[in-house]
């Protein structure tokens, strides 16, 4: 998915995004390993029955302790390299203490990114404010400075933002879980849509973490809209290069099979050389398609443990609930992505 994995050589550079937004994708960035290896392992208790890790002692609890380990690090560490990109290693320790924070007011992810924006700040107004001796300089990245910022961000996060963030969070998992009808069909076209837009970019990104973030709060309808709506882009250009091929060029033709193996490992970016080509006419036709996915996945209902892998994680017993609609939100928006090509897309005087 987006911020996972690089993208491919023939897709155009992307400027560096900057400011507040540039320090929130570093952090995501470090969150995501994080998320993936518990997503999937917790996927993995799964194959033994969706209750077996009741069981003390056994494999399926086994792997549901690692899993949920890897999850309770996961909005620390999102705090924690939020605070490292504002304010260098000194805002690690304020960064992570105050995602901890978080997670024990119930704060989840939105109060790890306000702990994260907090620690970095603080400490870089800090670091610019205090001047300590020549020979004691060497104190203040390692004592100093993370003291302090750990003191006034604990105090905050404790006394000011915790509760807040944490009402805020819990009518925003109580809103998603109430979700039914044409309301969660509005927010899996929504998320469809920013999954395919800017394949890869800030857009594409929101989306993502959005989903991911709510794993944590065992919420896993969006997320599963999320993926099957990061999928269907390159499999539509794929399926279209072939239903379709006077649309495309030789070249284009023959990366469509190529495409059709990342959009089925959830790698959105098998679709920007076909983006960058023609944007005008293949980014709506994506937009469209991931939007048809997210709304039918949402609408059913479907719900993804895990934060990737694809159709992959198919495999996996109750990884994906229920799956015959979800294949179904696969196909159907891969069927429009593909519809939306023919239909946009003239035919090429010289294609063969």
């Amino acid at each position: 998915p987006p911020g996972s994995l690089p993208s491919l050589p023939a897709a155009p550079a992307r400027a560096e995004p900057a400011g507040a937004y540039k320090h929130l994708l570093t952090g995501v960035s470090f969150m995501l390993p994080f998320v993936v290896a518990g997503g999937l392992l917790l996927a993995l208790s799964f194959v033994f029955g969706i209750d077996a890790y009741k069981q003390p002692g056994t494999l399926p609890a086994a792997l549901k302790g690692i899993g949920d380990a890897a999850f309770a690090l996961m909005v620390p560490a999102l705090a924690g390299y939020l605070a490292y990109s504002i304010a260098d290693r000194p805002g690690l320790a304020p960064g992570f203490i105050g995602g901890m924070l978080a997670n024990q007011l119930n704060a989840g992810f939105l109060g790890g990114i306000a702990a994260g924006f907090l620690a970095g700040y603080v400490t870089r107004t800090l670091r610019d404010r205090i001047r300590l001796p020549a020979n004691l300089e060497g104190l203040k990245p390692v004592l100093v400075l993370p003291l302090l910022s750990a003191l006034i961000v604990g105090l905050l996060m404790t006394y000011v933002i915790g509760a807040p963030v944490a009402a805020l969070m819990g009518a925003l998992t109580r809103f998603l879980h109430g979700l039914s009808g044409t309301n969660a069909v509005l927010l899996g076209l929504l998320l469809g849509a920013m999954m395919a837009v800017d394949t890869g970019g800030p857009i594409n990104k929101a989306a993502y973490a959005f989903g991911v973030g709510l794993l944590g709060s065992n919420t896993f309808t969006p997320m599963a809209a999320v993926m099957v709506a990061g999928m269907t882009p390159p499999l539509g250009i794929a399926l279209a290069t072939v239903v379709a091929k006077r649309r495309f060029t030789l070249q284009e033709r023959e990366a469509g099979k190529a495409a059709a193996v990342l959009g089925l490992a959830f790698i959105t970016e098998g679709a920007i050389p076909y983006a960058a080509r023609d944007p005008l006419r293949v980014i709506p036709a994506m937009a469209f398609g991931s939007a048809v996915a997210g709304a039918v996945s949402m609408g059913f209902g479907c719900a993804l443990r895990a934060p990737h892998g694809g159709v992959f994680v198919f495999a996996i017993p109750n990884a994906v609930q229920p799956l015959g609609p979800y294949v179904l939100a696969l196909v159907a928006g891969t069927l429009a992505t593909t519809l939306a090509l023919v239909v946009l897309k003239r035919p090429l005087p010289d294609a063969g």
